[in-house]
C-alpha cells in the first residue's frame, strides 16, 4: 500500500469507479434534499474527487474498505504533502465526514470511519474591512456617463448597502429588486436558499433605479435571449462573479485604494462600520444572514483592533 509522500507525486486524477458513483448520489443529495449553493456543491465535488482518488491509489475502491487510518492519511496528505493550507483541508475533511455519514444514514456503508476524525483548526483571521473614506471613495468611482459605471455603481451600492454576499447580489433579478423597493427592504437568498430581508437604502435605490432607466435597457436590447437579471454584462447576460470580483477590484484601484480588496470586503466593511456606529450585534447577524452569532462576534474583534489603533495613534500616553 502507498504511503502519503509516494502518493505525493502521482497524478491523483482519477476517481475509484464505486466511489465515484457515491459521492455523485451525495452531492445530488447536498443539491436536492439540502439546498446547497452551487459553490458549495462545486468545493465539495473537488474535495471529494481528490479523496476517492487517493483512495484509488490506496487500492480502496469501495466504501466499507475505507477505515479510519485512510481518512488519517487523506488529512496528512492534503496538509503535508499539497501543502493545502488549514481552511482548505478543514473543508475537505468536513466534506469527507458529511460524505460518509450520508453513506450510513443512506445504508450504502455499515460504519463511518470519519466519525472521529476533526478537521483541522485554522487560526481564526480577522475579516478586512475599509474605512468610511475609502468605501465612499471607492463608490464615487464609477463613471456615470456610461452604462458601465451605472451598473458598477449599482453594484457597488448593493453591496455596500446591504451587506449581502456577492452571489446573492448577482441572483438577483428585476422582479426581486422592484417587489420590495416601495417598503425600502430588498430579499436576498442566501446559503441553502435561506431567505432574508435586509433594509434598502435611499443611495443605493438611487444607484439602481439610475441603472434601470438609463443603462439597462440598451444593454438588455442586445441580448439574444432576455435576461431577468438586475445586474447585465455589455452583452446583456447575468453579470458573472468573476468579472464582479475585477469590476470591484478595477474601481477600488481607480479611487487609489492600495491593497487588494473584492466584493466580501464591502460586505465585511458594512458590518464593521454598523458596530462602530453602535449596532447590536444580533442585528448585524440578521443582516448578514449568518447562522450563528459566534461568526459576527469576529467583527467586533475588528472594531477592537481599531480602537486600539486609534489609541496608539492619537493619546499622548499610549507609549
Amino acid at each position: 500500500m502507498a504511503g502519503p509522500r509516494e502518493l505525493a507525486g502521482r497524478a491523483l486524477t482519477a476517481p475509484a469507479g464505486g466511489l465515484d458513483k457515491l459521492v455523485r448520489g451525495y452531492l445530488d443529495h447536498l443539491l436536492v434534499e439540502r439546498g446547497a449553493s452551487p459553490n458549495t456543491i462545486a468545493a465539495y465535488r473537488r474535495d471529494l474527487d481528490r479523496y476517492s482518488a487517493f483512495l484509488a491509489a490506496r487500492g480502496l475502491t469501495e466504501a466499507d474498505q475505507v477505515a479510519e487510518g485512510d481518512v488519517l492519511a487523506f488529512a496528512a496528505h492534503l496538509r503535508e504533502d499539497l501543502g493545502l493550507a488549514a481552511s482548505s483541508s478543514a473543508r475537505a475533511v468536513v466534506a469527507v465526514r458529511g460524505f460518509h455519514r450520508f453513506l450510513v444514514d443512506d445504508r450504502s456503508s455499515q460504519a463511518n470511519p470519519a466519525a472521529e476524525v476533526k478537521p483541522s483548526k485554522a487560526g481564526q483571521r480577522l475579516p478586512k474591512a475599509l474605512d468610511v473614506a475609502q468605501v465612499m471613495a471607492i463608490l464615487e468611482a464609477p463613471d456615470l456617463t456610461t452604462a458601465a459605471g451605472l451598473r458598477d455603481r449599482a453594484l457597488l451600492e448593493l453591496l455596500y448597502g446591504t451587506g449581502g454576499r456577492i452571489s446573492e447580489i448577482l441572483a438577483l433579478d428585476v422582479d426581486d429588486y422592484t417587489q420590495g423597493v416601495e417598503q425600502g427592504f430588498l430579499r436576498l437568498f442566501g446559503k441553502g436558499r435561506k431567505e432574508r430581508i435586509v433594509p434598502l437604502g435611499g443611495y443605493a435605490r438611487q444607484a439602481v433605479d439610475a441603472w434601470l432607466v438609463r443603462g439597462r435597457p440598451a444593454w438588455a436590447a442586445t441580448a439574444k435571449r432576455p435576461s431577468p437579471a438586475l445586474l447585465l454584462a455589455s452583452r446583456g447576460g447575468r453579470l458573472s462573479r468573476q468579472r464582479a470580483w475585477a469590476l470591484v477590484r478595477a474601481n477600488a484601484a481607480a479611487a487609489g485604494i492600495g491593497v487588494e480588496i473584492g466584493p466580501h470586503t464591502l460586505r465585511h466593511s458594512f458590518a464593521t462600520h454598523l458596530l462602530d456606529g453602535g449596532a447590536d450585534i444580533r442585528v448585524v447577524q440578521e443582516l448578514l444572514g449568518h447562522a450563528s452569532v459566534t461568526t459576527t462576534q469576529l467583527y467586533t474583534k475588528v472594531t477592537v483592533e481599531h480602537l486600539r489603533e486609534v489609541f496608539a495613534a492619537s493619546h499622548p500616553r499610549a507609549r
